[in-house]
């Protein structure tokens, strides 16, 4: 590249936990004969035959397809869940327990004091608080439930220890011998939603970057790299404040992008006099576990539902596809729950996704309706910048003293760590804790020994407000009609979704839900002033103003993390919509199917989710192609130009073009922005970027294309100077021969496992990580194979799973999960789906009685025990 300047973000997923000594004692354990055998196999459950499970009242069947899917059926909704803890364990308890750890702010229990840092900051947002007060505000019968679900995992565990509950077990044990899980609660199952919503919050990111971004750069060159959403070019989700469901432009003009970036957002406080404290708050959100996936550019979901109009079948066709982090075992277990005869005792006959550890469906359809989800993305998280002084802070001209509590951290093999967590009425202060604050607090304390004033940051979030969340996952199961759908909607505060809904009387529908903040002034673009309440939090939005639709005249909806309301909605949402590149691109391939009198099928819709096209491409790609027929292009330049030439812009597995143009892009990105911007700002690649740099394309002079270090003076000579390294680079990684070239040979796949897959230790990465698979895709498509430009090719984001379902024939529905059902190392459903995943194919997806006894593979009855 044009300069090897160092990339600071760095995406931590993992805990480096095992020394050199255990590696080698773990290596004496699987080389052992039959006892190494006998140890990886003991944890992979029973799935046939009968077992007596305590609490059930009467007998449970487990049906497992092919792909050791399971499906339940039972007589009373109580026993159902009880039976859906159970399996739960049975397949995933490892992750169930690593998931709760990490949301209590408890890692350091099982890991030591390397999590102490991780264990503070979570403490410091307390989930755990949260969702013990969220479990206080459940209704009597989701209780109920979540007691079941509870009941149900310890039923597994009074059974089960040590490796027999997870390989993963045995190899803690060399390092923390003494440590046994502890009985699962209703709080453990709520405090997962903490998680999903911090990963899914939306913009905090965006906040960071552009008060990071000030300190180096003009207002108005913050906003060039931050602009608006190009609702003249991209379609939104609804009509509503102007907006144009149905935009579709193949290859967006570059102009038409640049007169609709954002105006600039001037902070309120010089971000130079809070620099090092927004460098901590980023290195302690970047540090964290990834539960869900990375946030910030790229990371996203399609969802889109066709009415019966348009489809083969005279009913609706509803599709979704997550984008997560890449995960071992996938974020995701499939199942089904099925009340033996459906009732108002036992009203439950749903199958879909759900999260292990949680009870109920999250994502599927029940005998009466289909939901899916993407993140609608809302500014739901806001940083304060505080003057604080001593023990109190300043808030409209008055010193109000800090609320103060204390967490203690148990930390296996070492000292137990006691923190104090300080918060303003914002929220919790997130830059003073930790080795850094005290630095901090030393560089500022005042003489004589007063204390003087410290610029903090506090952090609003709405997801630290107990709400219902807990409760409407059930009345999604349950819903029977559009009404009592959005009724359930209407619970589900955080994170806030776009949920697309169908139903077998053909109606479709989009609902926004969520806890959305009111603010008192600001957009929610950068820190702002806490010690005035001209920038407080001043209400939500109230669900019935926020974005809804109900059988569009168009008889389809899109959803893409796209702007869902157009620019005279008269709330805020969000100024960080995903620039609709997806949306843009499914809203295409729907308009000429229609266009062609296609009647829609459920393949086709998989042929969508597999789409490859790339937007940034389209654009870029010709004006290479010009430039590299000037006279003075190099010969590296002349080959790139006629390499692309033939390109069709899709980042097809096998593609030359897509390779070349994948290194390219990195490039240009590095040389254009690297020796402008602060470092934690490198650019990653994703559609915001895809939106600055065709913004740039017409404007050639700008100042963004000159680097004197390069030579470059101009659009032309950077592209050119871009091209000319690219072409170089890319002989390096895939050889000289550029009919060999192939981008699946660069974006790979390797599945890591959540915990222990970054350990360091070779035997223990062997142990749990699968892969490379070699895959097409790539950051904002369709098919969103997501890579990060500051670190390399591979993919990091993805489709989490893919799902199309068929109001017609719900057996005639098709899904497939990134991974498999088991979370269990060597377990033949470990990572048997990841083929399917990779080559965008999907399972049958049985849902009646009839089709799960035809698909049954093996049939566990779990009996009421004596």
């Amino acid at each position: 590249m044009g300069d090897d300047t160092p990339r600071l973000r760095r995406h931590h997923r993992v805990l480096r936990v095992i020394g050199g000594v255990l590696a080698v004692l773990l290596v004496l354990v699987v080389i052992a004969g039959g006892v190494g055998v006998w140890t990886v196999t003991r944890s992979f459950p029973q799935t046939a035959g009968s077992v007596d499970v305590p609490g059930l009242t009467k007998p449970v069947t487990v049906y497992r397809d092919a792909a050791g899917i399971p499906q339940l059926e039972a007589s009373t909704a109580d026993d159902l869940f009880r039976a859906q803890g159970y399996v739960h364990a049975q397949d995933r308890f490892w992750e169930m327990d690593f998931r709760r750890h990490v949301t209590a702010g408890r890692l350091s229990e099982m890991f030591g004091a390397s999590q102490v840092p991780t264990d503070t900051f979570i403490r410091t947002l307390g989930w755990r608080q949260v969702a013990e007060q969220e479990v206080k505000l459940l209704d009597p019968t989701a209780l109920r439930y979540y007691q079941d679900y509870a009941d149900g995992v310890n039923a597994y565990l009074k059974n089960h220890s040590g490796a027999e509950l997870s390989l993963e077990y045995a190899v803690l044990g060399l390092q923390n011998p003494a440590y046994r899980p502890e009985p699962w609660t209703p709080a453990d199952s709520v405090a997962w939603l903490k998680a999903m919503a911090w990963d899914l919050r939306s913009n905090l990111e965006d906040e960071i970057d552009r008060a990071l971004l000030a300190t180096k750069l003009k207002p108005e060159q913050v906003a060039e790299l931050h602009p608006g959403y190009p609702y003249t070019g991209h379609p939104t989700i609804t009509d509503q404040g102007g907006g144009e469901p149905r935009t579709v432009t193949p290859d967006a003009d570059p102009g038409a992008i640049a007169s609709s970036a954002g105006a600039a957002s001037t902070p309120s406080v010089d971000p130079a006099a809070y620099a090092s404290q927004l460098e901590q708050v980023a290195a302690n959100v970047d540090a964290l576990p990834r539960l869900i996936g990375p946030a910030g550019d790229g990371i996203g979901s399609n969802s889109w539902v066709i009415g019966g109009a348009h489809t083969a079948s005279g009913k609706p066709l509803l599709a979704n596809d997550p984008h997560l982090g890449a995960a071992l075992p996938s974020v995701w277990y499939q199942m089904g729950l099925h009340c033996a005869t459906v009732s108002a005792a036992c009203p439950f006959d749903v199958a879909g996704f759900s999260f292990s550890g949680f009870p109920g469906i999250i994502i599927g359809h029940n005998d009466r309706i289909s939901w899916g989800f993407t993140n609608l993305g809302p500014d739901v998280a806001d940083l304060f910048v505080e003057k604080v002084t001593g023990n109190t802070y300043e808030y409209d001209g008055k010193q109000v003293p800090l609320q103060k509590r204390t967490e203690h951290i148990h930390v296996a093999g070492g000292a137990d760590v006691t923190i104090t967590v300080r918060s303003t009425l914002h929220g919790p202060i997130v830059t003073d804790i930790g080795d850094a604050y005290a630095v901090i607090a030393k560089d500022q304390a005042g003489k004589m020994g007063v204390p003087a004033p410290q610029f903090q940051l506090s952090l609003a979030w709405t997801a630290l407000t107990p709400g219902t969340t807990a409760n409407a996952i059930f009345a999604f199961d349950t819903a029977r009609d559009w009404a009592s759908f959005r009724a359930a909607a209407q619970s589900f505060q955080v994170p806030s979704q776009n949920l697309v809904y169908a139903d077998v009387d053909g109606n479709i529908g989009y609902q926004a839900p969520g806890l959305i903040p009111i603010r008192a002034a600001g957009d929610g673009t950068v820190p702002v002033p806490g010690w005035t309440s001209q920038y407080g939090w001043t209400g939500a939005i109230p669900f019935e103003r926020l974005p809804s639709d109900y059988d569009p005249p168009s008889g389809y909806i899109v959803t893409a993390n796209n702007a869902a309301v157009g620019p005279g909605f008269p709330a805020l949402i969000t100024a960080d919509w995903d620039q609709g590149y997806r949306a843009n691109q499914i809203e295409l391939r729907l308009s000429q199917l229609f266009g062609e009198g296609k009647k829609v099928t459920a393949a086709d819709m998989s042929a969508i989710q597999s789409d490859t096209y790339d937007a940034n491409a389209a654009n870029l790609v010709p004006v290479l192609r010009e430039v590299a027929r000037k006279p003075d292009a190099s010969a590296n330049l002349q080959q790139a130009a006629s390499l692309l030439a033939d390109w069709n812009y899709r980042d097809d597995a096998k593609s030359a073009g897509a390779a070349y143009f994948a290194v390219f892009w990195r490039e240009l990105l590095n040389d254009m922005f690297a020796r402008k911007l602060p470092a934690a700002t490198a650019p990653t690649g994703g559609d915001r970027w895809f939106t600055v740099v065709g913004s740039l394309l017409s404007e050639p002079d700008s100042p963004w294309w000159v680097d004197r270090h390069l030579g470059t003076t101009d659009r032309d000579t950077m592209i050119a100077y871009a091209a000319d390294q690219a072409w170089g680079k890319t002989r390096e990684l895939l050889g000289g021969d550029p009919a060999s070239w192939r981008w699946d040979r660069l974006h790979t796949l390797t599945l890591e496992n959540a915990s222990l897959g970054e350990s360091g230790v070779a035997p223990i990465e062997w142990l749990f990580n699968r892969g490379p698979w070699h895959v097409g895709g790539g950051t904002s498509v369709v098919d969103a194979t997501g890579w990060d430009a500051t670190l390399g090719y591979e993919v990091g984001r993805l489709p989490s799973m893919r799902m199309v379902v068929d109001l017609a024939d719900f057996d005639a529905s098709t899904w497939v999960n990134l991974t498999g059902a088991s979370g269990h190392a060597f377990d033949a459903h470990y990572t048997d789906q990841t083929d399917l995943w990779a080559t965008g194919r999907t399972r049958p997806w049985p849902f009646s009685t009839a089709a799960l006894k035809k698909a049954a593979d093996q049939t566990l009855t779990l009996r009421p025990a004596l």
